[in-house]
């Protein structure tokens, strides 16, 4: 017997690669599948001269530019409009639609457009949501989120394509509706305007446009998918909204309505002070929608009050749904915790609401994801007043301007405060790592504390031990 030929087998590079495949959880794919995009959009930014009008980008830059895009975060070190070629923006575009939808999830249509079953570690790296709504369909979940995906956006395009037609003429109006559609959709915020949205604040179908793809795009394939689904059903056969949608629409909700009154007050006098009455309600309603998980402007934030922008940095940290292209800690996180506090306040033990309990290990995930986010984001700014010295302009209010960068590139909204293009270069790699934890850390840190315990039960407890608290 040969002791080498085990070794020379696996050697092979198709079979190593086929063990190593093998070999990942869903949580290693999940994270390596963004890596791979990442750096392929790195090379081509870096290395296709049509790209740009002028020099390309160096490394650093390049870099950055993927992982904003991949992330879907819409963070810029340079102007997107006057920057880059049409190739250059078709390029930025295809990576946010890639990271959008999420490469695992093409992966899956694939399969399931051919006919086979997904296995059920394909399923596990695809998000899974059998535990949390039985009656919806894997295979023809997949199947919707693309469909819906391309008929939203292909909406939204034709309706930015009418409304930018006097602007730009009939095929001027063509590539900057379709980019804004599919950007808006993906929650990303890049622009084809060097002010992004900023000369659309008199125009309310442009805005409103944007503001039901973000939140089409914000809101859930699932919540989505199970509203479709209660619609079609008839009598007896009607579905039960999960518990899951009914909080996603109640926080989404509650946000909305809550940042809306309160940014048209706090701007009221302001940034909307040259604005008609009816401007400065549906600039103040673009900000609270867009706030959360977008990176589009009608306004210069620089230029709006701290308290402004205080509760932008609050709205960007909280993002949107589940399973959705938005970033933060999502509105079920919050929803939860919100619950706890109030079964809590009531002398309850169980956190429930609609008539249904939480599980207890749901809540525990909720608050380690809290107590996670917030102990990277009070790093983060700590480091990066630290990379930015010696940077900073002259002046107060540098802190604001880092927490809200840090904020806004950690919870993938893209937002900025002018701080973006003034970033060292160890800077800008710090926001970099924060765009890429932002989109998959979270996620990847719910699944891992998702996994029960292999312990036995029973068998061994250390002694309990009260601690005082509060």
């Amino acid at each position: 017997m040969n002791l080498f030929q085990p070794l020379r087998a696996t050697a092979h590079p198709v079979i190593a690669a086929r063990n190593l495949w093998r070999g990942l959880n869903e949580a290693q794919l999940f994270v390596g599948s963004f890596l791979v995009l990442i750096a392929l959009g790195t090379l081509g930014l870096r290395l296709l001269p049509w790209l740009y009008t002028g020099d390309r980008l160096g490394w650093i830059d390049s870099l950055f530019m993927a992982v904003s895009a991949v992330c879907i975060t819409g963070l810029s070190v340079v102007d997107t409009a006057t920057y880059f070629t049409g190739a250059g923006q078709a390029f930025i575009l295809l990576l946010v639609q890639l990271g959008g939808l999420g490469m695992l999830t093409f992966t899956t249509l694939i399969i399931v457009a051919l006919g086979r079953r997904l296995s059920l570690r394909q399923e596990a790296a695809a998000g899974s949501l059998q535990d949390i709504v039985p009656h919806l369909d894997h295979p023809h979940l997949v199947r919707t989120i693309f469909l819906f995906t391309f008929l939203v956006e292909a909406i939204g395009a034709a309706v930015l394509y009418v409304a930018w037609l006097p602007r730009f003429g009939v095929t001027g109006a063509i590539w900057p509706a379709v980019f804004h559609a599919v950007s808006a959709f993906c929650n990303a915020g890049f622009s084809t305007f060097s002010d992004s949205l900023a000369g659309a604040r008199l125009s309310p179908v442009p805005q409103l446009a944007i503001m039901a793809l973000v939140l089409f795009g914000g809101i859930g394939f699932l919540t989505v998918e199970e509203l479709r689904l209660r619609r079609s059903a008839a009598g007896a056969q009607r579905i039960r909204i999960s518990l899951h949608s009914r909080i996603v629409l109640a926080v989404t909700a509650v946000l909305i309505v809550g940042g809306w009154i309160m940014f048209t007050a706090l701007e009221w006098h302001r940034t909307f002070a040259e604005l008609p009455g009816w401007a400065r309600a549906l600039n103040g309603l673009f900000m609270s929608i867009i706030g959360r998980t977008a990176g589009f402007q009608t306004v210069d934030y620089e230029q709006a009050a701290d308290a402004t922008n205080f509760l932008t940095t609050l709205l960007m940290f909280i993002g949107g749904a589940p399973n959705s292209t938005a970033g933060g800690i999502k509105v079920t996180t919050i929803g939860v915790i919100g619950m706890l506090a109030w079964s809590r306040f009531r002398g309850r033990r169980v956190v429930g609401f609609w008539d249904r309990s939480i599980p207890t290990d749901t809540v525990q995930r909720a608050v380690g994801l809290f107590v996670v986010a917030c102990g990277v984001l009070a790093l983060a700014i700590f480091a990066l007043t630290i990379t930015e010295i010696g940077h900073a302009r002259s002046g107060q209010g540098e802190f604001l301007r880092y927490m809200f960068e840090v904020t806004s590139a950690f919870n993938t909204v893209g937002l900025s405060m002018g701080v973006t293009g003034e970033l060292s270069p160890v800077g800008r790699l710090l926001v970099s790592l924060l765009m890429y934890v932002g989109r998959v850390g979270p996620l990847t840190f719910a699944a891992a504390i998702a996994l029960r315990s292999r312990e036995p039960v029973g068998k061994f407890r250390y002694a309990g031990e009260d601690v005082i608290v509060g």
